[in-house]
């Protein structure tokens, strides 16, 4: 498995009021998608990005951070059951266009595990 990128997935109540902070203060203008429960936005001029989350749409669990696999995403699911590592959402393929899973890790944190259909 080979990791491409890791976002964090900040809590927050309502994605519209916290997004402007996000946008217009710390300068993270460009959203890359928004889908009511979960948005997504970058910097323009560097690769510095986060993920603004309400409550995950199909997940008993949020995740702290999405850790990008590319297409190692079986690989990865297969490798956390086989180290005996919590999955707390089975692999999925989402109607939104990823396919992932959620892991806990052994200090607690839950790790959404994804790989992008543009991967």
């Amino acid at each position: 498995m080979q990791v491409t990128g890791i976002t964090a997935n900040l809590p927050v109540a309502d994605i519209a009021t916290a997004r402007q902070f996000y946008t217009d203060y710390l300068g993270l203008s460009l959203e890359g998608f928004n889908l009511g429960w979960v948005a997504h936005y970058r910097s323009p001029h560097s690769e510095a990005a986060v993920q603004l989350v309400t409550h995950d749409a199909t997940a008993p669990h949020d995740s702290i951070i999405s850790v990008r696999v590319g297409t190692d995403v079986d690989e990865a699911y297969a490798e956390a059951k086989r180290r005996g590592y919590e999955i707390v959402h089975p692999l999925t393929d989402e109607s939104w266009g990823v396919r992932r899973f959620f892991v806990r890790a052994p200090d607690g944190n839950v790790i959404n595990m994804v790989s992008h259909s543009n991967d």
